[in-house]
């Protein structure tokens, strides 16, 4: 069984609207909203074996915080620039790569590519928010085999939800 879970980095700072896109830290309420997040997952017992992020800075300290609170070694987080603003089909390519000794996998990324690929799944998403967290699973036992009618929705969370 694998199981993924899409988490769209967390609210990014606008302070400096003529810097890079790619170099937007976090704004306050998203530094307050990632490790949230992580701690939402560690009371479920959502630990992943792998993350996967973009390489934006929002994405990478959205990864990074997720990562200690869930006490996953931020030095193994693997940053792929490929991640960044990807399109549903390269999330998609991503996860089909996976090692199968993974079963959990975290995938830390931007919309509109994350809303796209959890439209592909067949899930009716309007917007998955800043720090949103949509995890799907697979009965089947290679990551190859993830794919839209082998999969189901078992997770959604963002930190306005109310529990």
């Amino acid at each position: 069984m694998k199981k993924v879970y899409l988490i769209r980095h967390a609210k990014s700072s606008w302070e400096e609207p003529w810097s890079n896109d790619h170099d937007r830290p976090l704004a306050p309420r998203g530094l307050r909203d990632a490790p949230k997040m992580g701690k939402r997952l560690k009371l479920k017992g959502i630990i992943p074996d792998k993350i996967i992020s973009s390489t934006a800075l929002r994405a990478k300290e959205t990864a990074e915080l997720i990562a200690e609170e869930l006490k996953f070694p931020v030095k193994k987080i693997d940053f792929e620039s490929r991640l960044y603003h990807a399109s549903a089909s390269t999330y998609l390519h991503f996860i089909q790569q996976q090692d199968d000794k993974i079963d959990c996998l975290f995938v830390i990324g931007h919309n509109p590519g994350m809303n796209e690929l959890i439209h592909h799944l067949g899930i009716d998403l309007d917007n998955l928010p800043t720090a949103g967290i949509c995890g799907f699973e697979s009965k089947e036992n290679s990551w190859s085999d993830f794919k839209p009618k082998k999969t189901k929705m078992i997770y959604l969370d963002y930190p306005k939800k109310k529990a």
